[in-house]
């Protein structure tokens, strides 16, 4: 459990200098348009706590209605999200990767969409805050794009990227 207002919201790694695990970390930060591993290890850190929770919901009586409660709420949020498709449950959730978080990041759904020629671009598209999910502009790349605010996101109207011919939009755009 936390204590105070500025703990850590991530683990770091047992073992500083595992060379396996340093490449796959970089990997991952390329891939993703990550600027750190602190982003990183924090969506680590969130799948580690969907997996405790999913395995405590498994340890217990399955027939008890708090336990059933629970579980739907938990399911729901997961598929709100995305993080789980429609016809997940509990034991799916162990078997979900780091990729499954980080896909459901504005950034690199904005990059998915094309709005973007690289996820870095997108993160600097949406820190200079080019970039809305219906009408409200975020600039906070690590935010969880839910799955009916997909279909939303776009360039704001006052930005100059809203301009079809700008020379930064991604071609296709």
């Amino acid at each position: 459990m936390a204590l105070g207002t500025d703990t850590k919201h991530y683990e770091t790694p047992n073992h500083p200098y595992q060379g396996e695990r340093i490449a796959t970390e970089h990997s991952l930060l390329d891939r993703y348009g990550l600027s750190n591993k602190e982003e990183l290890w924090r969506a680590q850190s969130e799948l580690r706590s969907y997996r405790r929770e999913s395995r405590d919901l498994l340890a217990q009586a399955q027939d008890d209605p708090v336990v059933q409660r629970r579980t739907q709420e938990f399911l729901g949020r997961l598929k709100r999200v995305g993080v789980l498709d429609e016809e997940g449950g509990l034991g799916d959730v162990l078997g979900l990767e780091i990729e499954d978080v980080l896909e459901r990041r504005l950034q690199t759904v904005v990059y998915r969409k094309g709005l973007a020629n690289s996820p870095f671009q997108a993160r600097q598209f949406i820190t200079h805050g080019h970039v809305v999910v219906g009408e409200r502009r975020h600039r906070v790349p690590s935010y969880v794009v839910d799955v009916d605010e997909e279909d939303l996101i776009g360039f704001d109207e006052t930005s100059p990227l809203a301009d079809e011919l700008h020379p930064e939009r991604a071609e296709g755009q």
